[in-house]
């Protein structure tokens, strides 16, 4: 199994999870976060003010797989979340040791 991560721009989460959705991946978990990349941020003007934004608000997906999904998954994150613009994100991919569906008590990839 694998544990797929994604790091995006918040409006793309629609578009994403539709695109996830084609692909076959039944869920995934979110959380919103805040970071920095090669981009470092960017200065904004408040009430006649410069300030710099360092760490700028990003979407974290995570989505547990099997190893079959795994390249539909990415190309359909990669293909969703793209803007052309700097920040558009970065995919991580992990090896999940195991996986265990608190309800039935099923695991491995049948937890998934």
């Amino acid at each position: 199994m694998k544990m797929l991560i994604a790091i995006i721009k918040p409006f793309r989460l629609d578009a994403v999870r539709e695109a996830l959705s084609e692909a076959g991946v039944q869920g995934m978990t979110v959380t919103e976060v805040r970071g920095f990349g090669r981009q470092k941020g960017h200065t904004e003007l408040y009430r006649g003010a410069e300030y710099t934004v360092d760490l700028l608000p990003k979407i974290k997906l995570e989505v547990a797989l099997s190893p079959e999904q795994v390249d539909k998954a990415i190309d359909a994150i990669s293909k969703a979340a793209k803007t052309g613009q700097i920040g558009d994100g970065k995919i991580f991919v992990y090896d999940l040791n195991s996986a265990v569906r608190i309800r039935t008590g099923e695991s491995g990839v049948e937890a998934v």
